[in-house]
């Protein structure tokens, strides 16, 4: 929506000066003619307040600092439950640990018998530096036309973007056929293991009879939306090594540093292998394994730091590993135990985190993107119909919840409606743009409304189509 800014301060005088005198000759009376002078200008306006309330509503929620390693949960939860209320939706709130509370929204459906809708998005965002920042990180100020808060984009947006379209569809009296459920959850960022993993292992869950989720995906630098049909599985890796101490001015094989940087060699000319397919534009960033170092460990404490003349008797370094559900990853076990962290050299590993890439049945985890799929086709058709582009399907280079309602078999899409924006979940002087916000409710209005009207299919087909995704 184009918006023409008006000064409030100046909005009266803005329409006395546009003022024109009437024709005397009119036929029709002076009141009318006033009416139809002023009308535009009277939409317009209405049009300014709405818009202004809505980010009115967006800053109010990104101002509560839900970020961990203390994050105010109960806070964002007071303030979803109260739109929750003006939305006249009704809600839950659970917690499965103490203090970590999921609140559940229900717009009810007409026809309860079918598969419902779940819109899914997280409460907390990860920690800030403030003074990297050019505007406070809980603030949500505007500058330039941008919002700048920690949680604009990663994904305090998209959770309210979800009840704004709701609010909207509800003004124009829309009655959906299908169950909407709109879900907040706590501890994404750190795993969602507490939120989203025992939600959807939940009875609470299994009640719902959900047919689609539709959770987060990333900023798009460019004019097309990016939609996500699956994501690259965590797999925290640290490797260790051991090896005799000796003297540091003595030279001998098989120490723990020599077998430590060894690996790390190893692993690094892997990465590189992967790197350079993304670079020549082979495959998508989440189509390959990425490795990442994230801490090195060795070394003897002493009062003023490490002691110098000490080889250490153990070393160990641990690494980021995110493996795409289309790779081998029993081949990369494999290559973890035999190259990266052999016996032979005095290694061991551990996963500090591990998560297949393959649900029960040894199926690779992720959702249909093609005709097999009604819920893609109408998710793309809804896009164009608001007037917006998408790009290919890709899989998410890293993590999201979306995973654990894969894991339970449900299809599941990754989606944040961002365009021409830069990516900076994570980053200091995290932002979007306000009229990118306002667009993004306006495309969920016209997802929510295909979904939400999705005619009945026979429960033998529903069974199918889950069966296939």
């Amino acid at each position: 929506m184009h918006i023409i800014q008006i000064p409030n301060h100046n909005i009266f005088s803005f329409f006395q000066h546009t003022h024109h005198t009437p024709p005397q000759q009119s036929n029709m009376p002076m009141s009318s003619t006033s009416f139809l002078h002023f009308f535009p200008f009277f939409i317009l306006l209405t049009l300014t307040l709405a818009d202004d309330s809505i980010l009115q509503r967006f800053q109010q929620y990104l101002q509560i600092d839900t970020s961990h390693p203390s994050p105010n949960y109960h806070q964002a939860a007071d303030f979803i439950l109260s739109q929750a209320k003006s939305l006249s939706l009704q809600s839950r709130t659970i917690e499965f640990v103490k203090n970590k509370p999921l609140i559940l929204l229900k717009w009810p459906g007409k026809d309860p018998t079918l598969p419902s809708i779940l819109l899914n998005s997280h409460t907390d965002v990860v920690p800030v530096e403030p003074h990297k920042w050019s505007h406070p990180p809980f603030a949500a100020e505007i500058a330039g036309g941008n919002i700048y808060a920690r949680g604009s984009q990663d994904m305090k947006c998209v959770g309210l973007q979800y009840l704004e379209s709701i609010r909207n569809i509800k003004a124009s009296n829309f009655e959906p056929l299908r169950t909407i459920y709109i879900l907040f959850v706590p501890d994404e960022e750190i795993g969602g293991h507490d939120g989203a993993e025992r939600f959807a292992n939940s009875e609470i869950f299994d009640e719902m009879n959900v047919g689609i989720v539709l959770d987060e995906g990333l900023a798009s630098p460019d004019e097309s939306y990016r939609l996500f049909y699956a994501e690259r599985c965590p797999m925290w890796l640290v490797i260790k090594a051991a090896g005799a101490p000796g003297h540091g001015a003595k030279l001998y094989d098989n120490t723990a540093m020599e077998n430590l940087l060894k690996s790390v060699e190893s692993v690094r000319r892997f990465r590189a292998a992967q790197f350079d397919l993304v670079k020549a534009g082979l495959k998508a960033e989440g189509e390959v394994v990425s490795v990442n170092m994230v801490f090195l460990k060795a070394g003897t404490p002493s009062p003023t730091g490490f002691v110098m003349n000490l080889q250490p008797s153990e070393a160990q370094a641990g690494f980021d590993i995110r493996v795409p559900p289309i790779a081998d990853q029993a081949s990369l076990e494999r290559r973890i135990a035999e190259e990266w962290a052999p016996a032979s050299r005095n290694m061991t590993f551990e996963f500090k985190q591990k998560m297949s890439v393959y649900d029960k049945n040894g199926r690779p985890i992720l959702t249909a993107h093609d005709d097999s799929n009604p819920w893609w086709a109408l998710l793309e058709g809804a896009i164009h119909k608001a007037n917006r582009k998408f790009g290919k399907p890709e899989i998410f280079p890293a993590s999201t919840d979306a995973r654990y309602f894969r894991l339970r078999g449900v299809p599941a899409i990754g989606f944040s409606p961002m365009a021409n924006t830069p990516i900076l979940l994570h980053d200091h002087n995290e932002f979007l743009n306000k009229e990118e916000y306002l667009k993004g409710i306006e495309v969920y209005e016209s997802i929510l409304k295909a979904f939400a009207s999705f005619p009945a299919e026979t429960k033998k087909d529903e069974e199918a189509i889950r069966d296939e995704l």
